[in-house]
């Protein structure tokens, strides 16, 4: 099988896998592009997050499309984006469909109790795996830690937050280190 069909396949078995948002298959986005197919490297998948949350629209749609684009191409972007979101859209489809039905259920309820703990906990294995690449010396723990401290001490936007730690990249990287 030719690498754009494995990226295909696998688009689409991660979207249709993508409960809870595209935060919580950030873990199992970072397995298989890095660590089981070799497809990029942790680097490169640390550049993904960066990029796709940067950009306008759900992580898991703009990953699926820079990581398409990067090893194949322009039509391979398309591709991947697609097959992310098909399967998804056929699912939330049927379910807007049936939920008003069953959204009052104690039996929806108990699952959706169930699955918030765990999309924080994939959320965090997705986080930890990031961290790991991401703080490669001081300089990036230092932006890491005042950037967490001005998204939830003072509120600033994080669109804000990015830039500035964009900024403060530049500086400590490109001037002073």
């Amino acid at each position: 099988m030719d690498l754009l069909s494995k990226l295909c396949l696998f688009f689409l078995k991660a979207g249709a896998l993508s409960f809870g948002g595209g935060y919580a298959i950030l873990h199992m986005l970072q397995s298989e592009l890095v660590y089981r197919n070799g497809w990029i490297t942790a680097r490169d998948f640390a550049d993904v997050v960066a990029i796709a949350e940067m950009t306008p629209g759900p992580i898991a749609v703009n990953a699926s499309t820079f990581v398409g684009y990067r090893l194949l191409g322009p039509f391979a972007a398309i591709l991947t984006t697609v097959c992310i979101v098909a399967i998804p859209f056929v699912i939330a489809l049927a379910v807007s469909i049936g939920y008003q039905k069953v959204r009052d259920s104690r039996f929806m309820k108990q699952a959706l109790s169930g699955i918030r703990p765990a999309v924080v906990g994939l959320i965090a294995a997705a986080g930890c795996g990031i961290a790991d690449v991401s703080f490669s010396d001081t300089a990036s723990v230092g932006i890491f830690l005042l950037s967490t401290y001005l998204l939830f001490r003072s509120r600033m936007h994080p669109i804000v937050v990015m830039l500035l730690s964009g900024a403060a990249g530049i500086v400590l990287y490109a001037v002073v280190l």
